[in-house]
Protein backbone atom coordinates (compact mmCIF):
# COMPACT_ATOMS: atom_id res chain seq x y z
CA UNK A 1 0.00 0.00 0.00
CA UNK A 2 3.08 2.63 0.63
CA UNK A 3 4.21 1.84 -2.79
CA UNK A 4 1.32 3.00 -4.56
CA UNK A 5 1.24 6.31 -2.68
CA UNK A 6 4.70 7.22 -3.70
CA UNK A 7 4.45 6.18 -7.47
CA UNK A 8 2.64 9.38 -8.11
CA UNK A 9 4.58 12.07 -6.74
CA UNK A 10 7.84 10.33 -7.88
CA UNK A 11 6.10 10.10 -11.32
CA UNK A 12 5.58 14.49 -10.87
CA UNK A 13 9.57 14.74 -9.71
CA UNK A 14 10.70 12.95 -12.83
CA UNK A 15 8.83 15.30 -14.98
CA UNK A 16 9.32 18.31 -13.45
CA UNK A 17 13.10 17.60 -13.95
CA UNK A 18 12.76 16.54 -17.63
CA UNK A 19 11.64 19.38 -18.37
CA UNK A 20 14.48 21.41 -16.39
CA UNK A 21 16.82 19.53 -17.62
CA UNK A 22 15.91 20.26 -21.40
CA UNK A 23 14.43 23.49 -21.71
CA UNK A 24 15.45 25.72 -18.81
CA UNK A 25 19.00 24.28 -17.45
CA UNK A 26 21.20 27.19 -18.91
CA UNK A 27 23.96 25.63 -21.95
CA UNK A 28 27.38 25.98 -22.61
CA UNK A 29 26.90 25.28 -25.85
CA UNK A 30 27.17 26.92 -29.25
CA UNK A 31 24.12 28.02 -31.05
CA UNK A 32 22.73 28.48 -34.08
CA UNK A 33 21.62 31.72 -36.56
CA UNK A 34 19.47 29.68 -38.24
CA UNK A 35 17.54 29.78 -35.02
CA UNK A 36 17.22 33.50 -35.73
CA UNK A 37 14.26 35.37 -37.62
CA UNK A 38 15.36 37.89 -39.51
CA UNK A 39 12.33 39.71 -39.48
CA UNK A 40 11.82 39.76 -36.20
CA UNK A 41 13.98 42.60 -34.03
CA UNK A 42 13.18 41.17 -30.56
CA UNK A 43 16.57 40.63 -28.62
CA UNK A 44 18.01 36.83 -28.17
CA UNK A 45 21.40 35.28 -26.81
CA UNK A 46 23.47 33.07 -28.65
CA UNK A 47 26.87 31.92 -27.40
CA UNK A 48 29.42 31.71 -30.28
CA UNK A 49 32.74 31.30 -30.89
CA UNK A 50 34.85 34.55 -32.13
CA UNK A 51 37.25 35.23 -35.03
CA UNK A 52 40.14 36.71 -33.75
CA UNK A 53 41.62 36.56 -38.00
CA UNK A 54 39.63 39.17 -38.66
CA UNK A 55 40.13 41.78 -36.28
CA UNK A 56 37.75 43.86 -34.31
CA UNK A 57 37.16 47.64 -36.26
CA UNK A 58 35.02 50.87 -34.70
CA UNK A 59 32.55 51.73 -37.85
CA UNK A 60 31.90 55.22 -37.49
CA UNK A 61 28.92 54.73 -40.13
CA UNK A 62 27.20 52.77 -36.83
CA UNK A 63 28.63 54.03 -34.64
CA UNK A 64 29.68 50.41 -33.18
CA UNK A 65 32.80 47.95 -32.77
CA UNK A 66 32.38 45.25 -35.81
CA UNK A 67 33.71 41.96 -35.54
CA UNK A 68 33.46 38.25 -36.74
CA UNK A 69 32.04 35.14 -35.29
CA UNK A 70 31.05 31.60 -36.28
CA UNK A 71 28.09 29.14 -35.04
CA UNK A 72 27.76 25.62 -34.26
CA UNK A 73 26.94 24.59 -37.84
CA UNK A 74 30.40 27.22 -39.07
CA UNK A 75 28.51 29.92 -40.35
CA UNK A 76 30.41 32.81 -40.13
CA UNK A 77 28.67 36.07 -39.42
CA UNK A 78 29.54 40.08 -38.95
CA UNK A 79 28.56 41.34 -36.04
CA UNK A 80 27.27 45.08 -35.33
CA UNK A 81 28.08 45.73 -31.55
CA UNK A 82 28.40 48.44 -28.96
CA UNK A 83 31.46 50.66 -29.38
CA UNK A 84 33.17 49.66 -25.58
CA UNK A 85 33.71 45.48 -25.56
CA UNK A 86 34.24 43.94 -22.36
CA UNK A 87 37.17 43.78 -20.92
CA UNK A 88 39.26 40.14 -22.40
CA UNK A 89 37.51 40.34 -25.39
CA UNK A 90 40.84 40.29 -27.68
CA UNK A 91 41.82 36.98 -25.85
CA UNK A 92 38.24 34.76 -25.31
CA UNK A 93 37.26 31.98 -27.95
CA UNK A 94 33.59 32.40 -27.06
CA UNK A 95 30.76 35.26 -26.06
CA UNK A 96 27.71 35.56 -25.50
CA UNK A 97 25.50 38.13 -27.69
CA UNK A 98 21.94 39.31 -27.12
CA UNK A 99 20.88 40.87 -30.44
CA UNK A 100 19.02 40.38 -33.32
CA UNK A 101 19.57 38.86 -36.69
CA UNK A 102 19.26 41.07 -39.91
CA UNK A 103 19.74 40.20 -43.31
CA UNK A 104 23.63 39.62 -43.48
CA UNK A 105 24.93 40.63 -40.38
CA UNK A 106 23.98 40.46 -36.56
CA UNK A 107 23.13 43.38 -34.84
CA UNK A 108 24.53 42.84 -30.99
CA UNK A 109 22.95 45.24 -28.22
CA UNK A 110 25.00 43.08 -25.46
CA UNK A 111 28.51 41.14 -25.93
CA UNK A 112 29.44 39.26 -22.77
CA UNK A 113 32.76 37.09 -22.49
CA UNK A 114 32.65 33.66 -21.67
CA UNK A 115 35.38 30.94 -20.51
Amino acid sequence: MKIEKLILPVMIVAVIAVLYFTYFSPKDDLGLFSDFDKNSNVNRDIIVKVIHDKGFFADQASGGTVFYVEDKAGVQMKVVGPISLPPGMDVTNRVTLRGHLHDGYFHAAEVRTRN
